[in-house]
């Protein structure tokens, strides 16, 4: 069974027992959260979506860390003209492992 859930602007594709990394959310590590942003519930070939939310679905996850992803570098030019900008950028994020998923 799989489900499409959003949390953060995103949307991801879930299954039973998958770790993902999504955007920071505000919770402990080992603490236990449900997600009821469900926008498809499917298993096999058969899908389940309705407009906006599946009602009643929910998916449960177990946060496993919270941490920090690689550094990007942003660099700006503009040439001939003496101009040039550079920055740097770490997006936080929550590791979390999919429990189980509910519809």
């Amino acid at each position: 069974m799989y489900a499409v859930i959003k949390t953060g602007g995103k949307q991801y594709r879930v299954a039973d027992g998958e770790k993902l990394k999504i955007e920071q959310i505000p919770a402990d590590i080992g603490q236990e959260i449900v997600i009821d942003q469900v926008l498809a519930v499917g298993e096999g070939d058969q899908l389940k979506v309705v407009t906006p939310l599946v009602s009643g679905a929910t998916v449960k996850a177990t946060v496993l860390a919270q941490g920090r992803h690689d550094k990007i570098h942003v660099f700006k030019m503009r040439r001939r003209k003496h101009y040039r900008k550079s920055q740097g950028h770490r997006q936080n994020y929550t590791e979390i492992r999919i429990d189980g998923i509910s519809a």
